[in-house]
């Protein structure tokens, strides 16, 4: 008998949109595309991007009316019903709960592990607050003493610890960089391609 699956997937990227991309492309502040396949430190990137937003005067609600008009990568939605018919299904992502509500709506609302923001009265996002250091490969460390077999998708270097914690890990549609510096993770390109993956990771029915 072999122990169940459940399948932990990054979201931006993976799923969705990059938030940040279609930020900087709404407001034109060209220093806000910058994101995890960039830059390695997330705590770096994130005071980056506040720092930006008090200089621009943008607000949560700013960003939000961006986010309400994203929808998922052509196939994601299709993709993840595939994938909850044949495993359990955790949404592992360093977004915020604050951004990922009207996107995780469209996928019919599945496990969601993310991050918290600060907010002050004027909707100024003051701070933000780790769900837990580390959070997706702690997460793939808590799954497996559950004595789940673990499969994680992604597909930016703060997607590699989990990757590699993972009974499986698999990139999809990483950036070349990223392959270089992590030749032993399969990469997909599409989601047949993962399906196809996941499939042999976990010993499942196509």
């Amino acid at each position: 008998m072999t122990d169940p699956m459940i399948a932990c997937l990054d979201m931006e990227g993976v799923l969705t949109p990059e938030i940040w991309i279609n930020v900087a492309d709404k407001t034109g502040i060209a220093d806000l595309r910058l994101t995890t396949r960039d830059i390695p430190d997330y705590d770096v990137l994130m005071k980056r991007r506040l720092g930006i937003l008090d200089q621009h005067g943008l607000k949560l609600a700013d960003i939000q009316e961006v986010i309400g008009r994203l929808t998922p990568l052509e196939g994601a939605v299709e993709f993840v019903d595939w994938l909850r018919e044949r495993c359990q299904v955790i949404v592992l992502s360093d977004t915020f709960y604050e951004f990922a509500a009207p996107l995780m709506r469209q996928f019919g609302y599945p496990a969601l592990f993310c991050n918290r923001l600060e907010v002050d009265d004027t909707g100024r996002i003051r701070n933000y607050h780790l769900r837990q250091r580390n959070q997706k490969r702690q997460a793939i460390v808590a799954l497996k003493s559950l004595y789940f077999k673990t499969v994680a998708i992604g597909d930016a270097y703060n997607d590699t610890p989990m990757l590699l914690e993972a009974d499986a890990g698999i990139f999809y549609r990483p950036p070349d960089k990223i392959v270089k510096e992590f030749p032993q993770i399969p990469v997909t390109r599409s989601y047949a391609e993962l399906r196809e993956q996941i499939c042999k990771a976990g010993e499942l029915e196509p």
